[in-house]
Formats: C-alpha cells, sequence, structure tokens
C-alpha cells in the first residue's frame, strides 16, 4: 500500500527528481501530508499560473507614456517586461511595479533583439504584447542635422523598432499576439525643426503597415499610435511656454494630452478588444490633426 504522500506525488505525475517537496516526503509522518500537500498545490499553482499569465514586453518603459502602459497592462492581469537603456530610471520604476521584469538594453543595437527574445523564452516562456515605444527626440533646422545626429535619431526611432519587432515574432506568432508601434503626430504632419524626428515616425507609420499586411496571417496584429501634444518629461524639456501655447490654441481640446490617456488606446489595440484591428495609425492627439492649418484667430 502507497504512503498517503507518496500516493499524492504518483498522482501528480512527479518522478522522485521532480518531487517538489524532496525524497523525504516520502518518509514523512502521516501528520505532515496535509503541509506537504499544501506545498505540492503551491508549486502547482505557480506553475499554472506562470503558465497562463499574459506577458508584454514595452519598451522606453522607464518614465513617461512606456510606464503609464506599463501599469494599465498590470492592472489587466499582465506582467510586464520594462525595458530601457537608463538604467537609473529603470530600476526605480521596476522596484516601484510588482509583477515586472526590468531588460536594460538599447533597443538601436542589432544584436540586443536576439538576447532579449532569448531571455523572454527562458523566463516566461511566451510574449502575448509588444509595444515599441522607446524613442528620441533631436530637433534643429535642416542645416545642423549631421550625419551623425540623423542616424542618431533614426537608429532608436525606427530601426529599433525594426529590430524588436523581427526578433521577437516567432514568439508572438504562438500566441497570435500584438504589435503596438508609437509614432508621433510629427510623422502625420509636418512641422519646422523635426527633419530627421518627424520623417523617423513616418517611418514608423508605414513600417506600421508592412508588418500588419506580412503577420496578418499569423494572426499577429500591428498597430499604431501617434500622439499628439502629451504632457511627458520629453515635451517639458524641449516645449517652450510660448510653444505650449500655440498648441493649445491648435488643438480642439484646448489642452495637452495625459500619459494615462495614450496608455488606455495604447493597451485597447493590443487587448482582445481590437481583435478584428490591424494596420491602423490612430492619431491621439486632442484633434490637433484633424484641424488642418488650424487658425485659432478664426475661433474668435
Amino acid at each position: 500500500m502507497f504512503h498517503p504522500c507518496e500516493s499524492k506525488q504518483s498522482r501528480l505525475g512527479f518522478s522522485n527528481d521532480q518531487n517538489p517537496v524532496g525524497d523525504h516526503a516520502l518518509k514523512t509522518p502521516l501528520r505532515f501530508c496535509a503541509f506537504h500537500s499544501g506545498k505540492i498545490r503551491e508549486v502547482l499553482r505557480k506553475r499554472m499560473r506562470t503558465e497562463m499569465e499574459k506577458v508584454a514586453l514595452i519598451t522606453g518603459a522607464a518614465r513617461g507614456i512606456g510606464k503609464a502602459t506599463a501599469e494599465l497592462f498590470l492592472e489587466n492581469g499582465y506582467h510586464a517586461i520594462l525595458l530601457d537603456r537608463d538604467e537609473e530610471a529603470l530600476m526605480e520604476t521596476h522596484q516601484a511595479l510588482e509583477n515586472t521584469s526590468a531588460y536594460l538594453y538599447d533597443v538601436s543595437n542589432p544584436q540586443a533583439g536576439g538576447e532579449i527574445a532569448a531571455r523572454i523564452l527562458s523566463e516566461h516562456g511566451r510574449l502575448d504584447a509588444l509595444v515599441n515605444n522607446a524613442g528620441i527626440a533631436d530637433f534643429g533646422p535642416i542645416e545642423e542635422h549631421d550625419q551623425s545626429k540623423w542616424r542618431r535619431v533614426m537608429e532608436t526611432n525606427l530601426d529599433g523598432v525594426f529590430y524588436m519587432t523581427q526578433a521577437l515574432t516567432p514568439m508572438l506568432k504562438e500566441t497570435q499576439g500584438a504589435i503596438l508601434n508609437i509614432a508621433s503626430i510629427s510623422g502625420l504632419r509636418a512641422s519646422t525643426l523635426r527633419v530627421a524626428y518627424g520623417t523617423s515616425k513616418a517611418a514608423v507609420a508605414h513600417l506600421t503597415k508592412q508588418q500588419a499586411c506580412e503577420l496578418g496571417e499569423y494572426g499577429i496584429r500591428v498597430n499604431c499610435v501617434a500622439p499628439g501634444p502629451v504632457k511627458t518629461k520629453l515635451s517639458i524639456a524641449v516645449h517652450t511656454p510660448e510653444i505650449i501655447q500655440a498648441y493649445h490654441d491648435a488643438v480642439p481640446l484646448n489642452r495637452y494630452g495625459g500619459e494615462r490617456e495614450l496608455a488606455e488606446v495604447i493597451y485597447f489595440l493590443c487587448s482582445p478588444k481590437a481583435s478584428y484591428v490591424t494596420g491602423q495609425v490612430v492619431a491621439v492627439d486632442g484633434g490637433f490633426e484633424a484641424t488642418g492649418v488650424g487658425l485659432p484667430a478664426l475661433r474668435d
């Protein structure tokens, strides 16, 4: 006759070398069987949670829109992988948010994608959503955009989106996951002093459509969000009071957007509620693009 603890182990399908509570369980007095059964159930619950929990990777997640997006994924039961190249900010965000992993990488590095994919597969076993949010801005006249400045913007804003998507597509095929690329209103309507930034974001918008066309047959949806003026650390750094007032005058809603407002749209497009939406570029801009030239004086 089997010992009760041994019978429990056998029914769960553990071999001796896989026994999560150790071989000593088979020799434990009967009064400890309940304790060990509880331990086994705990191991199984953890294993089941790991297998069923969805995983989202957000690049540029240390702050701003990326951080707000990670928080929303967490609220909806995902494990969030926070990826950023700013170690201090990344670790601060990681420590503040439960159920997250911190990945210190630079998306502009062509070799990083393969390392990231291998690590996700090893640590989480799946990927359900990829949010390509990492980006930089470097504004200035055309004459001042030398090769190094041009390439620096393109390497992060455009190349990084391509590298990450290419490396993580195999895992997204397995889950029929979603990809969300972040462009900008500057990629939809031109403006002064943004020759590199605006061009990189316009390319991201079209890259989104290329990816959607090719990956749709695998059940992968690819969409793009183009933020308008949003109150972030980056916008605060580059927008003077005069620029802020000009945006308020030109935006029909007469204000900057919030990081959470952007995150809501990003999460929606990654969620099952957007299951028939792919290849779309959604401007989240308070109506800025719709106004065309937009003459504030006509409002008076």
